[in-house]
Order: structure tokens, then sequence, then C-alpha cells
């Protein structure tokens, strides 16, 4: 069976309500199957937009928040009040204080900590809260990813670190390749196999390159978006982000 995601091809400016609204039927099945969901949610440019369409008619309402726990697949170490954050965009929506759970930069920050620290807690948090697999890794109900322009996923940059990591949670030096160059704390890219469902929102020209590379080839640490093609993933990209994908 061939390994390939779900493909979503849409305008450009229906990708975020397209996403919002995978997101917000994801979540409402695994609250209906086990009462409970957790899904880590991404940053970018991807975030606000999806944030808004979900906290708007017809999807405001549709999913109970009480029962969804959200957790963040990485963020930049600054304060969560910071414009680099990943957290401060999440805001909008309104969601319960005690169902967020940030990366602990600003305990590791108010501390005098560094991101191994943070990303250490945040580990511990994971594992302790959510379903395992059968090798220990916490599990997921939902992944949501953007693609950097490297084609990085989380803060998993091509020829990561990371990989080589047995912990759930990794600290990742500032990297001098991209912006911003802040150091970063990401869960394990192994986390996103791991997860019932993956979605993965990108848009524009200049990430179709790396997509078709994506779609054709196999070296997840060369270009780790390839990590996210799975039988379990949907890619919504607009017409843009996809024109490198075969056949497009």
């Amino acid at each position: 069976m061939p390994r390939l995601p779900a493909l979503r091809i849409v305008p450009a400016d229906a990708v975020s309500r397209v996403a919002a609204v995978s997101i917000a039927e994801t979540l409402a099945g695994a609250v209906d199957a086990r009462g409970v969901a957790h899904w880590a949610t991404t940053g970018g440019s991807a975030a606000p937009g999806i944030y808004a369409a979900l906290g708007s008619a017809p999807l405001a309402g549709s999913v109970d928040w009480s029962r969804v726990h959200t957790w963040w697949g990485d963020d930049r170490f600054v304060r969560h009040d910071d414009p680099l954050s990943n957290v401060l965009p999440i805001a909008t929506l309104g969601l319960p204080a005690w169902t967020l759970h940030p990366v602990p930069t600003e305990a590791a920050l108010d501390l005098g900590h560094d991101p191994a620290w943070a990303a250490a807690r945040y580990a511990e948090a994971l594992t302790g809260a959510l379903p395992a697999d059968g090798s220990g890794d916490p599990v997921f109900d939902l992944v949501v990813l953007g693609v950097g322009p490297d084609g990085h996923i989380l803060s998993v940059f091509p020829g990561s670190a990371a990989w080589d990591a047995t912990a759930a949670c990794v600290a990742v030096p500032a990297p001098t390749h991209i912006e911003p160059h802040v150091a970063r704390v990401t869960i394990h890219p192994r986390l996103v196999a791991a997860a019932r469902s993956v979605l993965v929102v990108t848009a524009g020209a200049s990430k179709a390159a790396n997509l078709g590379r994506a779609w054709t080839g196999d070296d997840a640490r060369e270009l780790p978006v390839r990590a996210a093609r799975l039988r379990t993933a949907t890619w919504v990209l607009d017409e843009a982000a996809a024109a490198g994908l075969p056949g497009a």
C-alpha cells in the first residue's frame, strides 16, 4: 500500500477554513470516542487564520473545548506573550486556561534554566497526560503542522540532530539559516508518526519545490516534511504550494 497522505488542493483563501473544518471534525470525533482529545497545534503564518475560522460560524460551538487539551508541537525559547511565541495567536479562541499546555519556556526563563530544561519538563508533562503507543511515546489525536521554506516541520530542520534524541521533546539550538535566530523546543518528529491523525497546512509558491521532493523521496533527515507523508495524514495545500507535486 502506498505511503501517501490524503491530498486536498484548495484556493489560497480557503486553506485556513478547510484546515479548521478538518481540525474541528477530528477533535469532536476524538471527544465522542474517548471523552477527551489531545492535539498539538502549530505556529507560523497558518495559525491565526485557522484560529479565526475555528472561532467563527459555522465552526464556533462545534467542539467542546472543555474536553480538548491543546499542546504545541514546538515553540521558540521566549516568553508566551512575546510576538515570536507560538502561544500568543491562540488567545483569540478564548479557550479554558486549564486546557492549554504551552512549552514551559516562561518557567525556564524565570528560573534561569535553558531550553533543555524546558524540553525535559514538557516531555514529562506529555508522557504523564497522553496515552502511549507500544514504544511508550505519547499519542496525540491530532498533530497540525506547517511547513517552513526549507522543508522543516516543528523545529526539526534539515539535518537536525533532533532525530537522534530519545526523549519525547528536544531542545534545538538557534538556527542560523532561517529566521528568527532563536533557540527552540520541539516534540520529537517520531511523535508525528505516532499520532492518530496528522494535518499539514501550507500555502505559497515558495513551498512548491520542497513539497514536490517530499512527495517522492524518503530521507526525512534531509527534508523533514517527508516525516508527514503518512497514511494517517491529510495535506491541505493551495494551488501554488501544490504546483511541484508529481502530475500537478
